[in-house]
C-alpha cells in the first residue's frame, strides 16, 4: 500500500508541475498612472489581442502601433473600469517588441499612455475565427475533422489537445497502471493464505 500512495503522489506532483500556467498578459505602467495591459504579450503574426487600457480620463481611446493592421478604437469594458479593445497583428510583422500609443480624448487634456506587444517568429497559421453562427452537432460525424499543425508548437484553443493534455494522459496512465498492479500483488497474497 505504501508503494502505491507513493507513487500517486509522485504524479500528482508532476500533473500540478505541468498544469502550471505561462505568464500571458504584460501591463505597461505609463508615466501618469495609466498602463497598457496586452492579452497574450507574445504573439505570432496574423493573430489577435485584447488590449486594456487604465488611466484615460475619458469614455473613448485609440490604440495605435507598427505592429497593428489598424488603429483600434477603445470602449469602457464591461466588467472593469478600463477601456478594451481588440487588435489584429499584421500577418507581415516582422519578430520584435512594437511600442502601442494610445490617445486617450479627457475633459480638459489629451493623455497619452504607452504600452508594448511582441511579435514572435511566425510558424504556424493562425485558427479562423468564425464570421457566422457555428452549427452544432454531429460529433464524431463531421465530414472534414480539423486538422492539427505540426509545428511542435503549443496548442492554440479549439485544435484538440496539445502537450500539456499528453503529458497529464501520461501520468493519469501511469498512476492507474502502478493502481492495478498493488492490486493484482494485494490479490495474489491474498489467494496464498
Amino acid at each position: 500500500m505504501r508503494t502505491g500512495l507513493l507513487a500517486l503522489r509522485a504524479a500528482g506532483a508532476a500533473a500540478v508541475l505541468v498544469t502550471l500556467p505561462a505568464g500571458a498578459a504584460h501591463a505597461a505602467p505609463a508615466k501618469d498612472g495609466g498602463s497598457v495591459t496586452v492579452t497574450p504579450y507574445g504573439v505570432s503574426p496574423g493573430t489577435e489581442v485584447d488590449l486594456r487600457v487604465s488611466g484615460c480620463d475619458g469614455k473613448t481611446g485609440k490604440a495605435s502601433s507598427a505592429a497593428f493592421v489598424a488603429a483600434v478604437p477603445l470602449s469602457p469594458s464591461a466588467d472593469q473600469p478600463t477601456l478594451f479593445g481588440e487588435a489584429r497583428v499584421k500577418s507581415s510583422a516582422a519578430p520584435g517588441t512594437y511600442e502601442i500609443l494610445v490617445v486617450c480624448p479627457g475633459h480638459d487634456i489629451v493623455s497619452e499612455i504607452k504600452g508594448s506587444v511582441r511579435v514572435l517568429p511566425g510558424g504556424h497559421t493562425p485558427a479562423p475565427t468564425p464570421t457566422a453562427p457555428v452549427h452544432a452537432g454531429g460529433g464524431g460525424t463531421a465530414a472534414h475533422p480539423a486538422a492539427a499543425p505540426l509545428t511542435g508548437q503549443a496548442a492554440v484553443p479549439g485544435e484538440g489537445p496539445g502537450t500539456r493534455h499528453a503529458v497529464i494522459g501520461l501520468v493519469l496512465a501511469a498512476v492507474a497502471a502502478v493502481a492495478v498492479a498493488f492490486r493484482s500483488v494485494r490479490r495474489r497474497r491474498s489467494a496464498r493464505q
